[in-house]
């Protein structure tokens, strides 16, 4: 009996420890963009934070950029090993569900409050800011007031943009162009070609070249001299602000059908929209929270640029004619 009473022990405490490293090696599986899982993006402080929690492992798989995402996403159909997709924003939803990958997470999501009361159930706001050409101030004394400006200025202070094809903030320049320019948009592209030093897959690419001196302005967010006041203390690189707007970004995450535990996909979700996650934006991503946060925002945060008008185009919009405009902006690109 005793016998039988120990093997009984034995059996259920190896019955135990199975199921603990079983749920030691669930694994959530992130597709990403590469800026969010550097060393010094967001990506390592939220690994560590969710799997604190979650009694699981964080796999990030990183690309280029946003719009990267969503062209992987449809070479791999519903093959995907992705659990959950971080780096779409309002722009590319409408596309992206049309995938069928998507499915809605049901979750409350009460707390995201960004401008324009953007709200949807399958795709969920973490972040948000509006993009802005980034120029040195000690190369360039009169920055561009207006997207006029900056497309008939002086073709000799050049900027670095991303590629509409594989990168978010380029999507939104060509947006942006668009939402101001309207049919009117090509030639408008024409000119501003004279001033582009270089057109890069994503945005750590062009960014990095800014950095470098190799070029005086960079398209980037209004949010990016934030960086360089905290971590660098200089005032050096700014915002500039256009009397007719901003185009902004939203950036967007979703769970997939295919997801290989949903439980796991929607608590992860349902972290990115409280302070264990919000509060590591700021200054990691150098967006701004899509929730409130524990911690105060650093003052450089109240010395940006506030446009005082947003663009937004629809997400249906952009769906319908992203690759007409795409082809009108290679057409004027192709005869600089």
């Amino acid at each position: 009996m005793r016998r039988t009473l120990i093997s009984l022990l034995a059996a259920a405490a190896a019955l135990s420890a199975a199921s603990s490293a079983v749920a030691q090696q669930k694994t959530l599986t992130v597709y990403t963009y590469e800026s969010f899982t550097a060393e010094w993006g967001p990506g390592p402080k939220v690994k560590a934070a969710f799997e604190t929690t979650c009694g699981c492992t964080v796999n990030f798989v990183s690309v280029e950029d946003g719009v990267a995402l969503l062209t992987r996403l449809k070479l791999e159909g519903d093959k995907t090993e992705a659990d959950v997709v971080l780096g779409l924003d309002t722009n590319l939803i409408s596309e992206a569900k049309g995938t069928g990958l998507f499915e809605a997470s049901g979750l409350d999501t009460k707390a995201v409050a960004v401008p324009g009361n953007y709200a949807d159930d399958t795709f969920i706001p973490y972040d948000y800011a509006h993009f802005a050409v980034i120029y040195d101030t000690q190369v360039v004394k009169n920055p561009p007031k207006s997207l006029k400006d900056l497309v008939e200025g002086d073709p000799s202070q050049k900027i670095a943009i991303e590629d509409p094809r594989t990168s978010t903030p380029g999507l939104g320049l060509l947006l942006w162009v668009k939402s101001v320019y309207g049919d009117k948009a090509p030639e408008a592209w024409a000119k501003l070609s004279k001033r582009i030093l270089t057109v890069t897959p994503g945005w750590s690419e062009a960014y990095g070249l800014f950095t470098k001196g190799e070029v005086p302005m960079v398209f980037s967010y209004t949010t990016s001299p934030a960086y360089h006041m905290v971590e660098e203390k200089t005032d050096r690189y700014q915002a500039a602000s256009f009397y007719e707007g901003h185009y902004i970004q939203i950036e967007v995450a979703g769970m997939l059908k295919t997801a290989k535990n949903k439980d796991l996909a929607r608590q992860f979700l349902t972290f990115m929209i409280t302070p264990g996650f919000q509060d590591v934006i700021p200054t990691t991503n150098w967006m701004m929270p899509a929730t409130k946060t524990d911690q105060a925002l650093p003052d450089a945060f109240g010395k940006l640029v506030q446009p005082q008008k947003t663009f937004l185009m629809g997400s249906d919009e952009v769906a319908k004619n992203r690759q007409a405009w795409i082809d009108e902006w290679l057409a004027a690109m192709s005869a600089k």
